[in-house]
């Protein structure tokens, strides 16, 4: 099903190490503290990604973390498919998905993965990145419940990947959409139950 280019051992681990270091990187936490809106952590979901800090009322700063929390996803597997080839740039993205989730600095309790997910994904396919942004704002703007825009399109450009030929991409991108839903598990939970939250799109800027 798919023939990955072969690298190194010590490429595959300075892949994964560089990826982890920039996925761990707490841009949520550490904007809405320069921002003097407190700690993130402690409202809502109690989460540091950007539909968490969205809650604090700021745009700008979910915007900016949001921008971030992609483009730390996206700098290793740019990175790593300069030094290695693709095989490197995947590890760095695995390693990057898994340092957002669990960030050594905030006791492995970070986010749930979707920017930096989009990150990766410009860094290895950016058509598959479009498709993501688009499905995710179409399911936004009607139902205005993030985490099912979320998941629904996590599912669809892995499936996009397969029915596009990009077998090199289809394992990996299943297990992320695999981990972005598992990190919604509770969202899945108010989702079938009525009573997750929709999104606030008239907050202050």
């Amino acid at each position: 099903m798919t023939d990955w280019p072969s690298i190194s051992v010590a490429i595959a681990l300075v892949s994964i190490a560089a990826g982890y270091l920039s996925g761990s990187i707490p841009f949520g936490l550490l904007l809405t503290r320069w921002a003097g809106l407190g700690d993130v952590r402690s409202i809502g979901s109690g989460n540091i990604g950007a539909t968490n800090v969205l809650r604090t009322g700021s745009k700008k700063i979910a915007a900016l973390t949001l921008a971030c929390d992609a483009l730390k996803g996206t700098a290793p597997v740019l990175l790593m498919n300069c030094l290695g080839n693709e095989s490197a740039a995947l590890l760095a993205g695995l390693g990057a998905f898994a340092g957002h989730l669990f960030p050594v600095w905030l006791g492995f309790k970070g986010g749930k993965g979707v920017a930096t997910f989009i990150g990766i994904l410009l860094g290895l396919a950016w058509p598959l990145a479009l498709l993501f942004i688009a499905c995710w704002l179409a399911l936004a703007f009607t139902f205005r419940i993030s985490s099912l825009s979320a998941l629904t399109s996590s599912a669809v450009v892995a499936l996009a990947a397969w029915a596009t030929g990009r077998t090199t991409l289809v394992i990996p991108l299943v297990a992320l959409a695999a981990l972005i839903w598992w990190t919604h598990r509770a969202n899945i939970g108010r989702l079938l139950s009525g009573k997750e939250p929709r999104i606030d799109l008239g907050s202050k800027a």
